[in-house]
C-alpha cells in the first residue's frame, strides 16, 4: 500500500541527485546550539517534562511557517511568496486563468502552469500520480486540485492577489462534462472461517490464502462480490464462495440466532492541525542547489519524491544537489504523512531562481487542498446466540469516498476493513471494501485511520444487540472477547498483551457506569444517558523502521539524533526517557528528524517492502547494507514503539560495550567473575550505577573510564519491523552480540564511527504483509451526557477513559494523547462534518466560521478521568497508544445518546438539529 520503489536507492543519492537532510536548528533561542533539535533554553534539558517544552512555550522558531529567508544563514534576505491557486469546479473544462482582474501592482512575476511542467520535464512520483496541475482543455480530476502557481516577489502583492482569487472568479470554464470517472483505488474482500476448535486450523483466513480482489466490475465500476462460474479468479473466488456462506446464514438465520442489520454513514473531516501547511525554498542556479525548509512526518520520503520529481528535468530545472532540512510541525494526525505539498514548495522554487520562496496555506487554502478524513458507507450485519450471548458470525460491506487522488486509500480500506471485528472472537467474519475514486478533495491518513469508521459501526451495533438480547453491554462484550492466542479476522493472533478483560472490569466499577440508574433516575428538566466502548488499535503499518544514534562524552552527557519527527507529541522526550534507563542521565542533547547523522551505515534499499516476495528479500539480504527501507513516516501511532527503537538499542550497546567494562574495572571485578556477566542485574539510581554488594558508580565517572578504555562510546543503529522487529548479529566485544536491529556502527573513545557487518540477519517473512496487524493497543470509554430537549444541545458531564501503551516512557505525553483524543472524538461525533463535492472544502470557501471543532464548553474540563494500565511486566516495551484513545469516545458518546433518548443515530455528526428532530 506504499509507493514502489522498484529503482535501487542508495543512501544520500536518488535520480542522480545528491540528497542532503537534515533538522534544521536555525533562529533559535538565544544561546542554543546549532544542530539541537529540541532547544530546551538552558543548557540541559531537564530530567523531568519535555524537552522541547521551553522553547515552544517561549515562542522560540520551531515551525516551518516561522521562518523567512532572513533567518536562513547565507540566503538572500528578501522573501518571495507563492500562491497556489486551486479549482474549485471539477465539472466543466478548465481554460485558463483571467489575470486581467488583478491590477498591475498585484500581477505576478511568473505563473507556472502545467505546459511549464511538461516542457521541464519533471515527473510525478508514483504515489503522488495525477497531474500536479489540470492542464488547460482538461475538465479537473477533483476539487482543489492545482491549475497554477503563482510567483511574487513582494509580498503586499501576493496578498492584493490572494484576497483577489478568493473573493473573484478569476478562473474561466467552459463547457460542462460531468466529473472525470477514474478506476477505483481498491476493492479487497476478507474472509475467515474459523476450524471446529479454537486449536484447529482455520477453515480459510487471508493470512493462509492472502488478499483477494474480485476481478469483474458493474458498469458503475463497483465490483462483482459474488463468484462467478467461470475459470477466471480462482483465487477470489474460493474465498467468495466461503464469505456468501456467510451471507447466506445472516439472511437466513435459526431460530436461536438474533441477527441485526444496519447501515452507518460517517463524515469527512479534517486534521486540523494547528499550523496550516508551509515551506520555504531557494534554488541557487550557479551551485545547482535547490535548499528547502519542510515540516513533514515523512522527510526521508518527501526528499526522496523531490529528487525523483526533478530527476529527469530539463537543464535549469534539475539541481545536482537538494539539501533538504525539516523543522518541528505545529500538528499532523495523518495530514502531513505523503502530502504533496512539498512537491510544489520545491517547483516554486525551481521556476522563480535566485529568490527564496515561500509557499504557505492560509487555513481557506488548507481546507480546500489539506487531506482529509475518508467519509464511510457501512452495512453490517451480526448473529450472536440468544442463550449464550455468543457472536457468531459478522458481514459487512464498507465503501470509502477516497476523493481525486489515490494518497493512502487503499491501505486505510484495509485497516479500516481488518479491523472490523475490533476486541471480538467471532468465527465466521466476511468483509468487503471498495476505496472510490470521486472528485471530492483527496482523503488519505488521519488518526484512527480506517478504524474509527468502522469500529464506530461495530460499537452501536454491540450495544444495540445488548439491549435486544437483554445482557448487559459490558457483559456481552466481556464474554466475546478475543483473548491472548486467539485469532483476528485475518487469522493471526496478536502478539502482544490482550488487556481488554482488564479494560471491561474498570469500566464496569467506576461510579460513571455503576450508578447509571440512579443519575437517570434523579435527572430533572434534562435527559440523562450512560454510554460505554471498548475498542483496539493497531500501531505501526507492517513495514516501519526507525534510525537512532547516541554517544556519551567523556563527562557523562548523552547526545541523541534519531529520524522520527516532533509534530507535538513530544518524541524527542520520549527518546531521551527511554535512553536514560540505560545510560543513566536524561539526554543533554536531543535531534529528531534528522537524516543526514547515520551516513557511516551505508545503508541501500530496493523494491517495495509491502509486496517484496521472500525470495527478493532473501536475495537483496545477502548485501550487509542492505534494508527493506531507510526511514519511516512518523505516523500510525509508531512513536513510542519504533521511534525509540533504534535509538534504545544504539544506547544499550553503549552500555554493555562501553560503560560495563568501564564500571567493572572501577569496581575492580576481573575477568572470569561471575559478576561479569550481571549487567542486566544492574541500574541506575540519581545517576549512579548500583549493583547489589558494590559501592555505585557516578555516571560521570563510568563514562570517563569508558573513553579512556577505548570502548564503545557511541552507537548508531537501523530496526525494521514488520509485525516483529528484524534481527542481527554484530561483532562485539570477542562475540556476535545479537539485538533487535539489522545495521550498526559504533565509535570507541573519542575514535570515528566504523560501520559493523552483521554476521547474521533475520527479516520478518514477507507472508507477514498477510497479517493487517499483530501489534494492537487497547481503550475502553465510559461518558454520562445531559440533553436539554428544547435546544438539542448535549453536555458531556463526566468521562473516564482506561487504556494500555505498555511501558509509560513518558506519563504527561500519554495523558496529553488522551485528553486531546477525547476532544477530537468529541468534535467528530457532535460537531465536525465537510459537505462531500461542491457545497465542500473543496470549494476554497470554508474556514472555521462554518468549520466548528471542540472547544473547552463542549468537553468535561474537570471531570475527564485517564487512568492508564500498568505494564504488564517490567520489560513489557511501549505501545502506540495516540489513536486508540480517541475511538471508543465516538460509539460511547453514540450508546449515551441513545440510552437518553431511546433514538439510535446512524450517522456522524449528531446535531442538536437532528436530536431536536426526535425530541420534539
Amino acid at each position: 500500500m506504499q509507493p514502489s520503489r522498484r529503482e535501487f536507492l542508495k543512501w544520500g543519492t536518488v535520480s542522480g541527485i545528491v540528497l542532503s537532510m537534515s533538522r534544521y536548528a536555525g533562529a533559535q533561542t538565544p544561546g542554543f546550539a546549532d544542530g539541537q533539535g529540541l532547544p530546551g533554553g538552558v543548557p540541559r534539558p531537564p530530567a523531568k517534562g519535555r524537552v522541547d517544552g521551553v522553547a515552544k512555550v517561549t515562542g522560540a522558531k520551531l515551525y516551518p511557517s516561522d521562518f523567512r529567508a532572513a533567518d536562513m544563514p547565507g540566503w538572500p534576505a528578501e522573501t518571495a511568496h507563492a500562491l497556489l491557486v486551486r479549482t474549485p469546479d471539477a465539472t466543466h473544462i478548465y481554460e485558463g486563468i483571467d489575470l486581467s482582474a488583478l491590477d498591475a501592482a498585484s500581477r505576478p512575476a511568473v505563473v507556472v502552469t502545467a505546459e511549464d511542467l511538461a516542457k521541464a520535464g519533471v515527473k510525478v512520483p508514483p504515489f503522488y500520480a495525477g497531474d500536479l496541475f489540470c492542464p488547460r482543455g482538461q475538465t479537473p480530476l477533483y476539487l482543489g486540485q492545482p491549475v497554477a502557481l503563482l510567483l511574487f516577489t513582494s509580498f503586499d502583492a501576493y496578498d492584493r492577489a490572494r484576497t483577489a482569487f478568493r473573493n473573484g472568479n478569476l478562473l474561466r470554464f467552459g463547457a460542462e462534462t460531468g466529473p472525470i470517472k477514474q478506476p477505483n483505488y481498491a476493492a479487497l474482500r476478507f474472509t475467515r472461517v474459523a476450524g471446529a476448535t479454537p486449536d484447529a486450523p482455520d477453515l480459510y483466513s487471508p493470512v493462509q490464502e492472502g488478499w483477494v480482489s474480485p476481478g469483474f466490475m458493474e458498469s458503475s465500476g463497483r465490483p462483482l462480490w459474488k463468484p462467478l462460474p467461470v475459470a477466471q479468479g480462482g483465487d477470489y473466488a474460493k474465498g467468495a464462495t466461503f464469505g456468501e456462506e456467510i451471507r447466506q446464514s445472516l439472511a437466513t438465520p435459526a431460530p436461536d440466532m438474533v441477527v441485526l442489520d444496519r447501515t452507518f454513514q460517517t463524515q469527512s473531516i479534517d486534521p486540523m492541525f494547528l499550523e496550516p501547511e508551509s515551506g520555504l525554498a531557494w534554488y541557487e542556479p550557479g551551485s545547482q542547489t535547490l535548499d528547502i525548509l519542510l515540516g513533514v512526518q515523512s522527510p526521508f520520503e518527501i526528499a526522496s519524491a523531490i529528487a525523483f520529481l526533478l530527476g529527469e528535468a530539463q537543464p535549469g530545472f534539475k539541481p545536482a544537489r537538494i539539501h533538504a532540512r525539516f523543522t518541528s510541525i505545529g500538528g499532523g494526525f495523518g495530514g502531513r504523512d505523503h502530502t504533496p505539498f512539498p512537491l510544489y514548495v520545491a517547483l516554486a522554487a525551481l521556476f522563480l531562481p535566485n529568490h527564496p520562496v515561500r509557499l504557505a496555506h492560509d487555513r481557506f487554502q488548507q481546507f480546500q487542498g489539506g487531506v482529509k478524513r475518508h467519509a464511510f458507507q457501512m452495512r453490517s450485519q451480526i448473529a450472536i446466540d440468544r442463550a449464550s450471548g455468543k457472536m457468531m458470525a459478522f458481514a459487512a460491506d464498507h465503501v470509502l469516498d477516497g476523493g481525486g487522488l489515490a494518497n493512502y486509500s487503499a491501505s486505510v480500506a484495509v485497516v479500516g476493513a481488518t479491523a472490523a471485528i475490533g476486541i471480538y472472537d467471532i468465527p465466521k467474519v466476511d468483509v468487503t471494501t471498495v476505496a472510490e475514486h470521486t472528485r471530492g478533495v483527496a482523503a488519505g491518513s488521519m488518526r484512527g485511520y480506517g478504524t474509527l469508521q468502522t469500529m464506530t459501526a461495530l460499537e452501536v451495533l454491540i450495544d444495540e444487540a445488548a439491549r435486544e438480547l437483554k445482557i448487559d453491554p459490558i457483559e456481552l462484550r466481556r464474554r466475546n472477547l478475543l483473548k491472548t492466542g486467539g485469532r483476528t479476522m485475518t487469522g493471526n493472533p496478536w502478539t502482544v498483551s490482550v488487556r481488554t478483560p482488564e479494560i471491561l472490569d474498570k469500566l464496569a466499577a467506576h461510579p460513571i457506569w455503576r450508578d447509571r440508574g440512579a443519575w437517570k433516575a434523579a435527572a430533572k428538566g434534562v435527559l440523562v444517558g450512560t454510554g460505554v466502548a471498548c475498542c483496539t488499535k493497531d500501531y505501526g503499518t507492517g513495514a516501519d523502521c526507525s534510525l537512532g544514534r547516541v554517544e556519551i562524552a567523556p563527562d557523562g552527557a548523552i547526545t541523541i539524533h534519531a529520524d522520527a519527527v516532533e509534530m507535538g507529541n513530544g518524541i524527542g522526550t520520549s527518546i531521551a526517557r527511554r535512553v536514560a534507563a540505560i545510560l543513566g542521565r536524561t539526554a543533554d542533547s536531543v535531534n529528531v528528524a534528522r537524516i543526514n547523522t547515520f551516513d557511516e551505515l551505508g545503508l541501500v534499499t530496493s523494491g517495495d517492502p509491502y509486496t517484496m516476495t521472500q525470495a527478493e528479500q532473501d536475495a537483496a539480504a545477502k548485501n550487509p547494507r542492505w534494508v527493506p527501507e531507510i526511514s519511516s513516516a512518523t505516523s500510525a501511532s509508531i512513536g513510542a514503539h519504533v521511534g525509540t527503537q533504534a535509538a534504545a538499542q544504539a544506547a544499550r550497546i553503549v552500555f554493555r560495550f562501553g560503560m560495563w567494562p568501564a564500571a567493572l574495572e572501577l569496581w575492580g571485578i576481573k575477568p572470569g567473575d561471575p559478576r561479569e556477566f550481571l549487567f542486566e542485574e544492574a541500574f541506575w539510581q540519581a545517576n549512579e550505577l548500583i549493583l547489589s554488594g558494590l559501592p555505585p558508580l557516578a555516571q560521570a565517572a563510568v563514562a570517563a573510564r569508558a573513553h579512556q578504555r577505548g570502548d564503545v562510546t557511541g552507537a548508531m543503529a537501523h530496526a525494521f519491523s514488520r509485525w516483529a522487529w528484524a534481527q542481527a548479529a554484530f561483532p562485539l566485544g570477542g562475540m556476535n552480540w545479537a539485538a533487535d536491529i539489522d545495521a550498526l556502527a559504533v565509535r570507541r573513545g573519542a575514535g570515528a564511527f566504523t560501520v559493523l557487518d552483521r554476521s547474521f540477519v533475520f527479516f520478518p517473512p514477507t507472508d507477514y504483509n498477510r497479517i493487517g496487524t499483530a501489534f494492537t493497543s487497547s481503550c475502553g470509554t465510559a461518558v454520562r451526557i445531559e440533553i436539554t430537549p428544547a435546544s438539542g444541545l448535549v453536555r458531556i458531564t463526566d468521562a473516564y477513559s482506561v487504556f494500555e501503551c505498555g511501558e509509560v516512557l513518558v506519563p504527561e505525553l500519554v495523558e496529553g494523547q488522551a485528553q486531546g483524543g477525547f476532544a477530537m472524538g468529541v468534535g467528530y461525533t457532535l460537531l465536525e462534518t465537510l459537505p462531500p463535492f461542491e457545497d465542500g472544502p473543496g470549494n476554497g470557501r470554508w474556514n472555521l466560521g462554518d468549520y466548528v471543532v471542540a472547544r473547552a464548553s463542549d468537553l468535561p474540563l474537570h471531570k475527564l478521568e485517564i487512568e492508564v494500565l500498568p505494564p504488564v511486566s517490567p520489560k513489557e516495551p511501549p505501545k502506540g497508544m495516540a489513536e486508540v484513545v480517541m475511538i471508543p469516545i465516538v460509539p460511547a458518546l453514540l450508546n449515551a445518546i441513545h440510552d437518553a433518548t431511546g433514538h439510535r443515530f446512524q450517522s456522524l455528526p449528531v446535531t442538536p438539529d437532528m436530536l431536536k428532530r426526535v425530541l420534539t
